[in-house]
Parts: C-alpha cells; structure tokens; sequence
C-alpha cells in the first residue's frame, strides 16, 4: 500500500516531519501507547529522557515487528513527553530521530509536553499507528 508524505505550500518548514501523510484503504495497526517498560514491566531509566527513549523505540519496534511492520510503515505519532520545558522536548524528538525508529517521524507527527503520565516514574509515550 502506497504512503505519500507531504508539505503543502504555505505551511511551515517543519525539522523533519510531514504535515500531511496519506495512506490508501487498506489494514492498519493501532498500537497501544509504548511506555518504557523492560520484559519484567519495569520502568527503565528513571529520571532520564534518553534511556526512556531508547526503551520505547525498543518497545516500538517489537510491536510493529508483530504486526509484520517497520518504522517506514508508520502514518502517525504522537509523543508525549512529562515537560514543559522545550529544549528537553526538542532534545526528546532529536533521540527519537537518531534511533532505528526515525523513519516513523517523518511522517505526520505531534510532540505534546504533558503534565504526568500512567506509570510512576514514566517520562515519555509513544502513540502509533501504522499502515501496513
């Protein structure tokens, strides 16, 4: 199935993702928010966004492997990020782009500083959904 990416005239350059990402009819996966949860359903890496990072491109990776996918499948991210501070947002999305899982963000894709999220201790969500 075709995935086209675009940025119309008019809109902002963006630092690497898409505004607009069309995928034709066809099976999609919707993963479950990917937390920075080891095997043993720990949180990994408490206080520190990189490892939390790491972690949830691991988690991601392994869940569209399942589904007979990779990163350049995906058509949506949102990342969710326990900050209000922007450099440690823009330091956030410059990890995720520097990990195997980059091809996902360069589609279209939303980064949200939030206010706390599920698990103690967790930093980062990853939301996802892919056209396979």
């Amino acid at each position: 199935m075709p995935i086209s990416r675009i940025n119309p005239d008019g809109l902002h350059v963006t630092p690497g993702y898409h505004h607009v990402t069309v995928a034709e009819a066809g099976r999609t996966a919707y993963l479950a928010g990917q937390c920075p949860l080891g095997s043993d359903g720990m949180i990994v890496g408490l206080g520190d966004f990189d490892a939390q990072v790491d972690q949830v491109a691991a988690n991601t990776m392994a869940a569209l492997a399942a589904v007979g996918a990779g990163p350049e499948r995906v058509v949506r991210t949102v990342i969710y990020v326990v900050s209000s501070d922007q450099p440690v947002l823009s330091r956030v999305w410059g990890r995720f782009q520097a990990s195997p899982l980059a091809p996902a963000f360069t589609t279209a894709s939303t980064l949200l500083g939030v206010a706390q999220l599920g698990f103690t201790g967790q930093l980062i969500e990853l939301d996802v959904t892919a056209a396979l």
